[in-house]
């Protein structure tokens, strides 16, 4: 059964962006973002993450893909326009796509930042 969503108007959808996704846009009606890797693996090593947590959300992006980028578009179809489905899977998908758990501690140590035989994705550099 179909509910009704709210839509954020475009000054929302910019101010939730600045404030909760600063990587992500607006562009066209979407909220976009653009993951940059080292290679094709890389690539398809994104896609296949944000299709996982798109059918566990069932909320489904459009996806653009080259050989060493990914972009990912957002906004919610039946709803027309930007709902908070968008941003909690964008949310999602960055926490996933950029984890790494070799800065946590622990266990895993993640790839070899030095060996770009196993390099995949370009990590955003932090914020000053």
């Amino acid at each position: 059964m179909a509910t009704s969503e709210r839509t954020y108007s475009d000054a929302e959808v910019e101010e939730r962006l600045k404030k909760e996704l600063p990587h992500w846009y607006l562009e066209d009606g979407w909220i976009r973002r653009k993951f940059r890797t080292n290679s094709w693996k890389g690539t398809l090593m994104v896609i296949n993450c944000v299709g996982h947590l798109a059918e566990a959300a069932w909320h489904h992006p459009d996806i653009t893909a080259s050989y060493a980028w990914v972009e990912v578009r957002l906004k919610n179809h039946a709803a027309k326009g930007i709902t908070d489905k968008d941003f909690d899977l964008a949310k999602k998908i960055e926490e996933v796509v950029h984890w790494q758990p070799g800065k946590e501690g622990g266990a895993l140590e993640g790839t070899p930042a030095e060996d770009m035989r196993f390099a995949y994705i370009k990590y955003d550099k932090p914020k000053a």
